[in-house]
This record gives structure tokens, C-alpha cells and sequence, in this order.
């Protein structure tokens, strides 16, 4: 083999060995701190496996009309559970504000359902401010598309809330866009034995 070639073949083994790293790095911890990506089910020195889904992070939506809404997610389905969903825990909260009115509200998570980049979670409203709304359940779609994150609600074409009935795990299409420099929703795959 010539010299050219066996540069230019070491130099495309390079590429992909860099491609690789690049590739499986840059997933967060849930305690912020940068760590390497790992498939669901692989076991982690010291860390034990690796969880089997989760939507964390916090964005402002944006609206021409400058409402104040914020969402923020801190879900997880452990590895022991990775066959139902359902056992998920965490909680997420929203407030929506303009010129001075609006709610905030808490939720319970009960269901978190992950595919890709997209995360589907529900919950019961255990904390807010809007009359009528405790012990309701809701649903949120959360697309993680980097800067650009989107979220829908199930909420979004009822004039509250919406049926305490909600079935688990239901929301709607991520129709709205979070405001530029805002999205840090992170979601980690769920990928079940099926």
C-alpha cells in the first residue's frame, strides 16, 4: 500500500473514532453534570443502570403577545421499571402570566413515555393557584429539538384544564415554540423490550 493511501485511510479511521466519541457524549446526569451517554439497561461503574427514560429541563414559551409562560420538567422512569411506564416519578410545573394575571400549578407525575427526541408525560395537579384545577390530570408533549424545543398540552383546545379523566400519557402535538435562548429540555430515550 502507498504511503497516500494508508494516510488517507488512517486519516478516515480517525474521522469515525472522533465521529463515535462525539456521538455518544454530551448526555446530562440528573444532577446537571455533563456524563457519556449509555444505552438503557447498561450498567454503570458506580452508577448502577442507567435510567430507562427521563424529560428534564426548564423553557419560557414564546408569545407575540409577551405572556410569561414557563414550563419546566424533572421526570425519570428508573431502569427497574423500564416495562412500565406508569411507575415513573417526578414532577413538572408552568405558570402563564401577562400584565400581571395569570396561574402557576404543580404536578405529580404518573406516567412518562419517551421515543427519540419526543417525551409524552402526564400528572395530577397536586399545588396551584387556579381555582378548580387540584387533582386534575394533565398531559405534556415535549419535542427536544436543541434550541429550538417545542411543547403541546392536553389542555390546548379547552377553555381550562380539561376532564379530571385524562387517560395517562396523553398530550398534544408540540404546536407551541419555546423563546429563543430558553430550551434545555433534555429527553432520554425509553426503548422497551418489545
Amino acid at each position: 500500500m502507498n504511503r497516500r493511501t494508508r494516510t488517507a485511510l488512517l486519516g478516515s479511521a480517525l474521522l469515525l473514532t472522533v465521529a463515535a466519541a462525539a456521538g455518544s457524549a454530551g448526555a446530562t446526569a440528573s444532577d446537571g453534570s455533563e456524563r457519556e451517554a449509555v444505552p438503557a439497561g447498561v450498567s454503570v461503574p458506580g452508577e448502577g443502570k442507567r435510567e430507562a427514560a427521563a424529560l428534564t429541563g426548564k423553557a419560557k414559551l414564546y408569545r407575540s403577545a409577551g405572556d410569561d409562560i414557563t414550563f419546566s420538567f424533572d421526570a425519570h422512569l428508573a431502569a427497574k421499571d423500564k416495562a412500565d411506564p406508569m411507575k415513573a416519578t417526578g414532577t413538572f410545573e408552568w405558570s402563564h402570566y401577562l400584565n400581571g394575571k395569570g396561574a402557576w400549578a404543580k404536578a405529580r407525575v404518573d406516567c412518562l413515555v419517551t421515543g427519540g427526541k419526543v417525551a409524552v408525560v402526564s400528572g395530577v395537579v397536586t399545588a396551584t393557584d387556579l381555582p378548580g384545577a387540584k387533582g386534575t390530570r394533565v398531559g405534556i408533549t415535549v419535542h427536544d429539538l436543541g434550541r429550538h424545543d417545542r411543547l403541546g398540552y392536553s389542555w390546548a383546545t379547552t377553555e381550562d384544564l380539561g376532564p379530571k379523566d385524562l387517560p395517562k400519557c396523553v398530550g398534544s402535538a408540540p404546536f407551541e415554540k419555546v423563546r429563543k435562548g430558553t430550551g434545555d429540555f433534555t429527553v432520554v430515550p425509553w426503548q422497551p423490550e418489545l
